[in-house]
């Protein structure tokens, strides 16, 4: 019987707050969905709270209605933050290779700007400041 108070339970000395799974929390939650069944004997029955499985239906079924207003499944909180640091480890990803690319383009620039500027002095023996006269004519005014 699900009102049946014949059990006592004493605790002693201090123990860590017990962790529930996902599965525990949706099976004791059903439970009290359960016709007949009320959330203070169920709470009874699995050494739970009262408080604690109202709080957990409360949330179960917010959740549902989320989803159900959004028309869109109920993601598990685990899967969302696996996503939130998936995504934050792309975009770190994605600012590094944004940042390799403007040091190259910086790199092929001073390179080309300094190619142009001493490989002709160098072949054709030309001053700073004068072209060699041989690849001026060539460029377009």
């Amino acid at each position: 019987m699900p009102n049946d108070t014949t059990r006592v339970e004493i605790i002693t000395g201090h123990e860590r707050r017990r962790r529930y799974t996902a599965n525990e929390k949706l099976t004791l939650v059903d439970a009290t969905m359960q016709p007949g069944m009320t959330v203070s004997a169920v709470a009874r029955l699995h050494g739970v709270s009262p408080s604690l499985l109202f709080k957990w239906r409360q949330l179960m079924s917010q959740g549902g209605q989320v989803a159900v207003k959004a028309d869109e499944d109920v993601v598990a909180a685990s899967k969302a933050r696996d996503l939130e640091l998936r995504v934050r480890e792309l975009e770190r990803l994605l600012g590094r290779k944004t940042m390799e690319v403007e040091i190259l383009k910086e790199a092929l620039a001073a390179a080309r700007e300094k190619s142009l500027s001493g490989s002709c002095r160098r072949r054709h023996a030309a001053l700073p400041g004068e072209g060699c006269g041989r690849h001026a004519r060539r460029r377009p005014v």
